[in-house]
Protein backbone atom coordinates (compact mmCIF):
# COMPACT_ATOMS: atom_id res chain seq x y z
CA UNK A 1 0.00 0.00 0.00
CA UNK A 2 1.51 3.32 -1.06
CA UNK A 3 1.77 6.57 0.83
CA UNK A 4 -0.45 9.60 0.32
CA UNK A 5 2.53 11.48 -1.08
CA UNK A 6 2.97 8.68 -3.58
CA UNK A 7 -0.71 8.83 -4.39
CA UNK A 8 -0.46 12.56 -5.12
CA UNK A 9 2.41 11.90 -7.54
CA UNK A 10 0.42 9.08 -9.12
CA UNK A 11 -2.61 11.28 -9.71
CA UNK A 12 -0.43 14.06 -11.11
CA UNK A 13 1.16 11.54 -13.47
CA UNK A 14 -2.24 10.22 -14.55
CA UNK A 15 -3.47 13.75 -15.17
CA UNK A 16 -0.38 14.81 -17.12
CA UNK A 17 -0.51 11.77 -19.40
CA UNK A 18 -4.23 12.21 -19.92
CA UNK A 19 -3.94 15.90 -20.74
CA UNK A 20 -1.27 15.13 -23.33
CA UNK A 21 -3.55 12.52 -24.90
CA UNK A 22 -6.49 14.90 -24.73
CA UNK A 23 -4.56 17.57 -26.63
CA UNK A 24 -3.30 15.13 -29.25
CA UNK A 25 -6.59 13.32 -29.89
CA UNK A 26 -9.05 16.09 -29.13
CA UNK A 27 -10.78 13.71 -26.70
CA UNK A 28 -13.68 15.18 -24.74
CA UNK A 29 -12.70 15.68 -21.09
CA UNK A 30 -15.36 13.28 -19.85
CA UNK A 31 -14.58 10.31 -22.08
CA UNK A 32 -11.59 7.97 -21.68
CA UNK A 33 -8.99 8.74 -24.35
CA UNK A 34 -9.52 6.80 -27.56
CA UNK A 35 -12.98 5.50 -26.66
CA UNK A 36 -15.22 7.95 -28.50
CA UNK A 37 -14.38 9.03 -32.03
CA UNK A 38 -15.45 12.52 -33.03
CA UNK A 39 -17.32 13.61 -36.16
CA UNK A 40 -19.27 10.41 -36.80
CA UNK A 41 -23.02 9.80 -36.92
CA UNK A 42 -23.71 7.43 -34.01
CA UNK A 43 -27.07 6.11 -35.25
CA UNK A 44 -29.73 4.66 -32.93
CA UNK A 45 -28.44 3.21 -29.63
CA UNK A 46 -31.04 0.44 -29.23
CA UNK A 47 -32.61 -2.00 -31.73
CA UNK A 48 -35.87 -1.88 -29.75
CA UNK A 49 -37.46 -0.46 -26.61
CA UNK A 50 -37.78 -3.65 -24.52
CA UNK A 51 -34.67 -5.80 -24.86
CA UNK A 52 -33.15 -8.74 -23.01
CA UNK A 53 -29.49 -9.51 -22.39
CA UNK A 54 -28.11 -13.06 -22.51
CA UNK A 55 -26.20 -14.65 -19.65
CA UNK A 56 -22.73 -15.70 -20.83
CA UNK A 57 -20.99 -16.72 -17.60
CA UNK A 58 -22.13 -17.40 -14.04
CA UNK A 59 -21.41 -18.99 -10.68
CA UNK A 60 -20.06 -15.94 -8.86
CA UNK A 61 -21.05 -14.73 -5.40
CA UNK A 62 -22.03 -11.06 -6.01
CA UNK A 63 -20.53 -9.20 -8.96
CA UNK A 64 -19.91 -5.47 -9.27
CA UNK A 65 -17.83 -2.92 -11.15
CA UNK A 66 -17.29 -4.43 -14.63
CA UNK A 67 -14.48 -2.78 -16.61
CA UNK A 68 -13.37 -3.62 -20.15
CA UNK A 69 -9.60 -3.69 -20.71
CA UNK A 70 -9.17 -3.35 -24.47
CA UNK A 71 -5.66 -4.79 -24.79
CA UNK A 72 -5.76 -7.76 -25.07
CA UNK A 73 -9.54 -7.73 -24.41
CA UNK A 74 -11.05 -8.90 -21.13
CA UNK A 75 -13.33 -7.82 -18.30
CA UNK A 76 -12.34 -7.25 -14.70
CA UNK A 77 -15.06 -7.46 -12.04
CA UNK A 78 -15.31 -7.28 -8.25
CA UNK A 79 -16.80 -10.36 -6.57
CA UNK A 80 -18.04 -9.59 -3.05
CA UNK A 81 -18.56 -12.28 -0.42
CA UNK A 82 -20.42 -12.40 2.89
CA UNK A 83 -19.23 -10.09 5.67
CA UNK A 84 -16.76 -11.57 8.14
CA UNK A 85 -15.04 -10.73 11.43
CA UNK A 86 -15.99 -8.50 14.32
CA UNK A 87 -16.27 -5.45 12.00
CA UNK A 88 -18.44 -7.35 9.48
CA UNK A 89 -16.51 -6.22 6.40
CA UNK A 90 -17.16 -7.93 3.06
CA UNK A 91 -14.05 -9.44 1.45
CA UNK A 92 -13.84 -9.22 -2.33
CA UNK A 93 -11.77 -10.46 -5.25
CA UNK A 94 -11.10 -8.95 -8.66
CA UNK A 95 -11.56 -11.58 -11.39
CA UNK A 96 -10.39 -11.39 -14.98
CA UNK A 97 -13.01 -12.72 -17.42
CA UNK A 98 -12.84 -13.62 -21.08
CA UNK A 99 -15.90 -15.84 -21.66
CA UNK A 100 -16.19 -18.66 -22.51
CA UNK A 101 -12.77 -19.23 -20.92
CA UNK A 102 -12.73 -20.02 -17.20
CA UNK A 103 -12.41 -16.96 -14.91
CA UNK A 104 -9.02 -16.09 -13.43
CA UNK A 105 -8.28 -14.51 -10.07
CA UNK A 106 -6.62 -11.18 -10.84
CA UNK A 107 -6.36 -9.68 -7.32
CA UNK A 108 -7.24 -12.10 -4.54
CA UNK A 109 -7.92 -9.63 -1.73
CA UNK A 110 -8.91 -6.44 -3.53
CA UNK A 111 -11.48 -5.18 -1.01
CA UNK A 112 -13.17 -3.50 -3.96
CA UNK A 113 -16.65 -2.66 -5.21
CA UNK A 114 -16.94 -0.28 -8.20
CA UNK A 115 -14.04 -0.07 -10.65
CA UNK A 116 -12.88 2.24 -13.42
CA UNK A 117 -9.76 2.75 -15.57
CA UNK A 118 -7.13 5.45 -15.34
CA UNK A 119 -7.04 7.64 -18.46
CA UNK A 120 -3.84 5.97 -19.66
CA UNK A 121 -5.49 2.55 -19.31
CA UNK A 122 -2.69 1.23 -17.11
CA UNK A 123 -4.45 1.15 -13.75
CA UNK A 124 -7.74 0.10 -12.23
CA UNK A 125 -9.19 2.87 -10.07
CA UNK A 126 -11.14 1.11 -7.31
CA UNK A 127 -13.65 2.07 -4.65
CA UNK A 128 -12.24 -0.06 -1.84
CA UNK A 129 -14.40 -0.63 1.22
CA UNK A 130 -11.85 -2.83 3.00
CA UNK A 131 -9.72 0.24 3.84
CA UNK A 132 -12.56 2.78 3.34
CA UNK A 133 -10.55 4.50 0.61
CA UNK A 134 -10.11 5.18 -3.09
CA UNK A 135 -7.31 3.00 -4.45
CA UNK A 136 -5.43 2.26 -7.68
CA UNK A 137 -4.22 -1.17 -8.84
CA UNK A 138 -1.52 -1.20 -11.50
CA UNK A 139 -2.40 -3.71 -14.23
CA UNK A 140 1.22 -4.64 -14.87
CA UNK A 141 2.13 -5.80 -11.36
CA UNK A 142 -1.19 -5.44 -9.43
CA UNK A 143 0.44 -3.19 -6.85
CA UNK A 144 -1.93 -1.03 -4.82
CA UNK A 145 -1.75 2.69 -4.03
CA UNK A 146 -4.15 4.72 -1.91
CA UNK A 147 -5.45 7.79 -3.80
CA UNK A 148 -7.79 9.18 -1.12
CA UNK A 149 -7.82 7.95 2.49
CA UNK A 150 -10.18 10.43 4.14
CA UNK A 151 -11.86 13.82 3.92
CA UNK A 152 -10.56 16.44 6.34
CA UNK A 153 -9.33 13.67 8.64
CA UNK A 154 -12.65 11.79 8.70
CA UNK A 155 -12.78 8.24 7.39
CA UNK A 156 -15.11 7.58 4.48
CA UNK A 157 -18.06 5.24 5.00
CA UNK A 158 -17.45 2.62 2.27
CA UNK A 159 -16.56 3.95 -1.18
CA UNK A 160 -18.84 2.27 -3.70
CA UNK A 161 -18.47 3.43 -7.31
CA UNK A 162 -16.12 5.65 -9.28
CA UNK A 163 -15.71 7.56 -12.55
CA UNK A 164 -12.61 9.22 -14.00
CA UNK A 165 -12.37 12.30 -16.19
CA UNK A 166 -9.89 12.26 -19.08
CA UNK A 167 -7.65 14.76 -17.27
CA UNK A 168 -7.36 12.48 -14.21
CA UNK A 169 -10.01 14.05 -11.97
CA UNK A 170 -11.84 11.29 -10.09
CA UNK A 171 -15.36 11.31 -8.64
CA UNK A 172 -16.70 8.61 -6.31
CA UNK A 173 -19.72 7.79 -4.18
CA UNK A 174 -19.58 6.97 -0.48
CA UNK A 175 -22.69 5.22 0.87
CA UNK A 176 -22.60 3.12 4.04
CA UNK A 177 -23.49 -0.26 2.48
CA UNK A 178 -20.14 -1.94 3.30
CA UNK A 179 -19.15 0.05 6.40
CA UNK A 180 -20.17 -2.87 8.60
CA UNK A 181 -19.66 -2.26 12.31
CA UNK A 182 -16.84 0.24 11.87
CA UNK A 183 -17.27 3.70 13.41
CA UNK A 184 -19.34 6.29 11.52
CA UNK A 185 -16.92 9.17 11.01
CA UNK A 186 -19.29 11.01 8.65
CA UNK A 187 -21.97 11.66 11.26
CA UNK A 188 -24.69 9.73 9.48
CA UNK A 189 -24.14 11.44 6.12
CA UNK A 190 -23.39 9.70 2.84
CA UNK A 191 -21.89 11.63 -0.02
CA UNK A 192 -20.08 12.22 -3.28
CA UNK A 193 -16.43 13.31 -3.48
CA UNK A 194 -13.94 14.61 -6.04
CA UNK A 195 -10.20 13.88 -6.06
CA UNK A 196 -7.90 16.17 -8.05
CA UNK A 197 -4.12 16.43 -7.68
CA UNK A 198 -4.30 14.49 -4.43
CA UNK A 199 -6.86 16.84 -2.89
CA UNK A 200 -10.26 15.50 -1.77
CA UNK A 201 -13.26 17.82 -2.12
CA UNK A 202 -16.86 17.23 -1.07
CA UNK A 203 -19.34 17.41 -3.96
CA UNK A 204 -22.56 16.67 -2.02
CA UNK A 205 -23.27 15.09 1.37
CA UNK A 206 -27.07 15.30 1.20
CA UNK A 207 -27.57 12.34 -1.18
CA UNK A 208 -29.13 9.36 0.58
CA UNK A 209 -26.96 6.34 -0.18
CA UNK A 210 -25.34 7.49 -3.45
CA UNK A 211 -24.43 4.57 -5.66
CA UNK A 212 -23.63 4.67 -9.41
CA UNK A 213 -21.73 7.63 -10.85
CA UNK A 214 -20.78 8.68 -14.39
CA UNK A 215 -19.70 11.62 -16.54
CA UNK A 216 -21.18 12.71 -19.85
CA UNK A 217 -18.81 12.38 -22.84
CA UNK A 218 -18.25 16.13 -23.03
CA UNK A 219 -17.45 16.29 -19.31
CA UNK A 220 -20.13 18.88 -18.63
CA UNK A 221 -22.45 16.71 -16.50
CA UNK A 222 -21.88 14.43 -13.53
CA UNK A 223 -24.62 11.86 -12.89
CA UNK A 224 -25.19 10.32 -9.44
CA UNK A 225 -27.77 7.69 -8.48
CA UNK A 226 -29.40 8.08 -5.06
CA UNK A 227 -30.28 4.49 -4.15
CA UNK A 228 -32.51 5.34 -1.18
CA UNK A 229 -34.30 8.13 -3.06
CA UNK A 230 -34.99 6.29 -6.34
CA UNK A 231 -33.55 9.32 -8.13
CA UNK A 232 -30.74 10.13 -10.52
CA UNK A 233 -29.19 13.57 -10.06
CA UNK A 234 -27.28 15.63 -12.63
CA UNK A 235 -24.64 18.19 -11.63
CA UNK A 236 -23.14 20.73 -14.05
CA UNK A 237 -19.34 20.39 -14.13
CA UNK A 238 -16.93 23.28 -14.61
CA UNK A 239 -13.59 22.97 -16.47
CA UNK A 240 -11.72 22.79 -13.13
CA UNK A 241 -13.88 19.83 -12.06
CA UNK A 242 -16.05 21.72 -9.57
CA UNK A 243 -19.80 21.15 -9.69
CA UNK A 244 -22.91 23.33 -9.55
CA UNK A 245 -26.46 22.94 -8.28
CA UNK A 246 -27.93 19.51 -8.90
CA UNK A 247 -31.19 18.76 -10.71
CA UNK A 248 -33.24 15.56 -10.98
CA UNK A 249 -32.31 13.82 -14.23
CA UNK A 250 -34.59 10.78 -13.93
CA UNK A 251 -36.48 8.60 -11.46
CA UNK A 252 -36.06 4.81 -11.31
CA UNK A 253 -36.29 2.15 -8.60
CA UNK A 254 -33.08 1.30 -6.70
CA UNK A 255 -30.56 2.98 -9.05
CA UNK A 256 -27.29 1.03 -8.92
CA UNK A 257 -24.40 1.16 -11.41
CA UNK A 258 -24.27 3.12 -14.66
CA UNK A 259 -22.41 3.57 -17.91
CA UNK A 260 -22.77 5.94 -20.88
CA UNK A 261 -22.33 5.66 -24.61
CA UNK A 262 -20.46 8.03 -26.90
CA UNK A 263 -23.65 9.87 -27.88
CA UNK A 264 -24.24 10.73 -24.22
CA UNK A 265 -27.05 8.24 -23.63
CA UNK A 266 -27.17 7.01 -20.04
CA UNK A 267 -27.56 3.31 -19.13
CA UNK A 268 -28.68 3.04 -15.49
CA UNK A 269 -29.07 -0.28 -13.73
CA UNK A 270 -32.10 -0.78 -11.47
CA UNK A 271 -30.95 -3.32 -8.90
CA UNK A 272 -34.32 -4.60 -7.74
CA UNK A 273 -35.88 -4.62 -11.21
CA UNK A 274 -32.97 -6.50 -12.78
CA UNK A 275 -32.92 -4.23 -15.80
CA UNK A 276 -31.07 -1.33 -17.37
CA UNK A 277 -32.99 1.89 -18.06
CA UNK A 278 -31.64 3.80 -21.06
CA UNK A 279 -32.06 7.58 -21.19
CA UNK A 280 -31.22 10.20 -23.79
CA UNK A 281 -29.05 13.11 -22.57
CA UNK A 282 -32.29 15.10 -22.21
CA UNK A 283 -33.62 12.54 -19.71
CA UNK A 284 -36.13 11.07 -22.16
CA UNK A 285 -36.64 7.31 -21.83
CA UNK A 286 -35.31 5.29 -24.78
CA UNK A 287 -35.95 1.74 -23.56
CA UNK A 288 -34.96 -0.99 -21.13
CA UNK A 289 -32.67 -4.03 -21.16
CA UNK A 290 -33.68 -6.90 -18.89
CA UNK A 291 -31.48 -9.51 -17.20
CA UNK A 292 -34.38 -11.26 -15.43
CA UNK A 293 -32.74 -11.02 -12.02
CA UNK A 294 -31.22 -8.45 -9.72
CA UNK A 295 -28.56 -6.35 -11.44
CA UNK A 296 -25.70 -4.20 -10.20
CA UNK A 297 -23.65 -2.52 -12.93
CA UNK A 298 -22.82 -2.26 -16.64
CA UNK A 299 -19.95 -1.44 -19.00
CA UNK A 300 -19.30 -1.37 -22.74
CA UNK A 301 -16.64 -3.59 -24.29
CA UNK A 302 -15.78 -5.93 -27.11
CA UNK A 303 -13.64 -5.19 -30.16
CA UNK A 304 -15.94 -2.37 -31.30
CA UNK A 305 -17.02 -1.33 -27.77
CA UNK A 306 -20.66 -1.91 -28.73
CA UNK A 307 -21.25 -4.90 -26.42
CA UNK A 308 -22.97 -3.95 -23.18
CA UNK A 309 -21.91 -6.21 -20.31
CA UNK A 310 -24.20 -6.33 -17.25
CA UNK A 311 -23.48 -7.91 -13.86
CA UNK A 312 -26.65 -9.58 -12.59
CA UNK A 313 -28.03 -12.63 -10.82
CA UNK A 314 -28.82 -13.67 -7.29
CA UNK A 315 -26.43 -13.92 -4.35
CA UNK A 316 -24.34 -17.05 -4.81
CA UNK A 317 -25.02 -17.22 -8.55
CA UNK A 318 -24.18 -13.87 -10.12
CA UNK A 319 -23.03 -13.73 -13.71
CA UNK A 320 -22.21 -11.66 -16.76
CA UNK A 321 -24.94 -10.83 -19.28
CA UNK A 322 -24.30 -9.22 -22.65
CA UNK A 323 -26.15 -7.60 -25.54
CA UNK A 324 -24.94 -5.99 -28.79
CA UNK A 325 -25.98 -2.34 -29.18
CA UNK A 326 -25.65 0.38 -31.79
CA UNK A 327 -23.26 2.93 -30.24
CA UNK A 328 -19.87 2.36 -28.61
CA UNK A 329 -19.55 3.37 -24.99
CA UNK A 330 -17.42 3.70 -21.89
CA UNK A 331 -15.42 0.70 -20.67
CA UNK A 332 -16.86 1.17 -17.15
Amino acid sequence: MGTLAGATCLLLGIASAALATHTALDTPPGAPPGVCETGTDPGPPLPGTALSASRIQGGFQFLEGPVWVADPGYLVVSDLRAATGAEQVQPSTIHRLAPPAAPETFIAASGSNGLALSPDGQQIIAATHDNRALSAYRLSDRSRTVLAADHQGRAFNSPNDVTVRADGVVYFTDPSFQRGRRPDAMGGRTGVFRVANGQVTLVDDTVRQPNGIALSPDGSTLYVGAFNENRIYAYPVQPDGSTGQRTVFATIASPDGVTVDCAGNVYWVSHNEGRVHVFAPTGATLGTISTGRQATNAAFGGADRRTLFITAGQTGDYGIHSIQLGIPGYPY
